[in-house]
């Protein structure tokens, strides 16, 4: 999709669809209702006397215009008091799927009439919501050229009357951190026999090399003079290989710490020799979500300029069962020089992504945060609405659940107490990969943090919260979420002051 801020009068401006926010109680005598109004011989104002928009969210009004914008929908978004940016993120986007309805291809959102959200604020999240409603996966389907077929819209405007500096500033902002969340959409989408490790790797040079960040993939062959044997143990039963992704932003001054994010890359994960279930099998093609997430906000952060030291790390393998295939009972090596007991074969996340860690620990960082489909367990404590946080630096915690609200891509803290880590206690190994079922996302977090040595650290489970079903209006209904994309950019900008 297109964007721009566009500093007009809404009345004049042109525009197939224009969506105004009404809120509950609103005077359509006042501001931009009025001016509306006034263009369209008192309509506005007859809607609202008839009580068929009160200014509720799930409320929409189209009227029709002869000059300016050709329609008018009011869009009720509730309660002046409760609005925040997630409302008008939620507004612009489901402007977009007016316009899906009545088969225009461009929309344009007027930001009059949110009071109590900052024009930089409102602009970034009207973009947002408008460009992520827009996306659709349509790249392995035939092109369709009946005239009855889905409607893309690939134009949209921001329109407001407010701080033009801050409004257009906003609106590249929330376009560039829509353009990373839907490059995660789009590479969660892509099939396990497309989305391979390899593919990956050309993605993260393909993303390099347009947006300006510096790349390095490590294959087979480098990760095992390394040392990585904790990954190389989860490729070992797929005959695809598995590969290491090295994205470095450099916004910052030299020999800066850097900032790292780390996301698990498991293209496929059939469970290994603990072979899932088949049923819903095809939706382990998500189980790369969380590095997919890690380069679309890569991708943002460079778009964005931000003026610190920024590294992305995505180990990606496939977990397959074969003759080859690392077997329960296995004690494996790992980066960090400790032992590790498979009890689990279908915990291999959390080995891929040791070494990973370990790997990002070695730069000595300012801070490290990975993001991984890590554990259903998280699903069971808190559903789909919230990613799971926790970490050994309680201030970093806080910044991340911050970063989550402000975002919309909410999180919450489960703890990591020492309790927690004796269920990992081995009889062969340094550690085992699994603690049994009671608290299983929690000790999936305290298996990580034996690989992070002193480096300020924490995990983001996003089980619940990447993939799946969702009524938010800037998502498709089911499938790739992005999440937390906008969660890892807006916690690495607010770290630029």
């Amino acid at each position: 999709m297109q964007l721009r801020f566009v500093d007009t009068d809404a009345t004049t401006h042109e525009t197939p669809l224009l969506a105004v926010p009404v809120s509950k109680g609103a005077d359509g005598s006042k501001g931009v209702l009025a001016a509306l109004d006034a263009s369209l011989g008192g309509a506005v104002v007859r809607v609202l006397d008839s009580g068929e928009m009160r200014g509720a969210e799930a409320e929409d009004v189209v009227l029709y215009g002869s000059s300016g914008p050709r329609r008018i929908v009011l869009l009720g978004v509730g309660d002046v008091a409760k609005l925040d940016a997630e409302k008008v993120r939620s507004f612009a986007a489901r402007a977009v799927r007016v316009a899906e309805r009545l088969r225009v291809t461009s929309v344009a959102v007027v930001l009059d009439g949110l009071d109590g959200v900052e024009d930089g604020t409102a602009a970034q999240a009207a973009a947002e919501g408008l460009a992520l409603a827009a996306w659709r996966f349509t790249e392995l389907k035939k092109k369709d050229d009946d005239d009855d077929g889905p409607v893309t819209v690939t134009g949209g405007d921001v329109l407001g009357t407010g701080n033009a500096d801050a409004l257009a500033r906003g609106t590249l902002a929330g376009a560039a951190i829509a353009r990373g969340s839907n490059l995660t959409r789009t590479l969660q989408a892509r099939p396990g026999n497309v989305a391979t490790p390899t593919h990956l790797a050309e993605e993260a040079r393909r993303i390099a090399g347009s947006v300006g960040l510096e790349v390095t993939i490590f294959d087979e062959d480098r990760m095992r003079k390394e040392g990585m044997d904790a990954l190389l143990s989860v490729s070992r039963g797929s005959a695809e290989e598995a590969r290491l992704i090295i994205l470095e932003h450099n916004g910052g001054s030299e020999g800066d710490p850097a900032l790292i994010l780390v996301g698990k890359g498991l293209t496929f994960d059939a469970g290994g020799i603990s072979l899932k279930p088949p049923a819903g099998m095809e939706d382990m093609k998500f189980d790369m979500s969380g590095g997919a997430a890690v380069m679309g906000a890569m991708q943002a952060i460079a778009e964005l300029g931000l003026a610190i030291n920024v590294v992305g790390i995505v180990p990606s393998s496939e977990n397959l069962p074969s003759g080859t295939a690392t077997k329960p009972g296995d004690v494996i090596g790992s980066l960090a020089g400790k032992t590790i007991e498979v009890i689990n074969t279908d915990a291999e996340g959390r080995l891929i992504l040791a070494d990973a860690l370990a790997w990002g620990a070695r730069m000595k960082p300012a801070a490290m945060v990975d993001c991984a489909t890590l554990t259903g367990s998280v699903i069971i404590a808190l559903g789909h609405h919230a990613a799971a946080v926790m970490g050994n630096d309680d201030e970093l915690v806080r910044e991340l659940i911050d970063a989550g609200t402000a975002s919309g891509e909410r999180c919450w803290q489960l703890p990591l107490w020492d309790e927690y880590k004796k269920q990992l206690e081995s009889d062969t190994a340094d550690l085992k990969n699994v603690g049994g079922r009671p608290g299983g996302s929690i000790t999936a977090g305290c298996f990580l943090s034996e690989f992070v040595g002193d480096t300020t650290w924490a995990h983001l489970d996003i089980a619940g919260t990447a993939f799946g079903e969702s009524k938010l209006p800037y998502n498709r209904g089911k499938g790739a979420l992005g999440h937390p994309t906008r969660l890892l950019v807006e916690w690495v900008r607010s770290r630029t002051g």
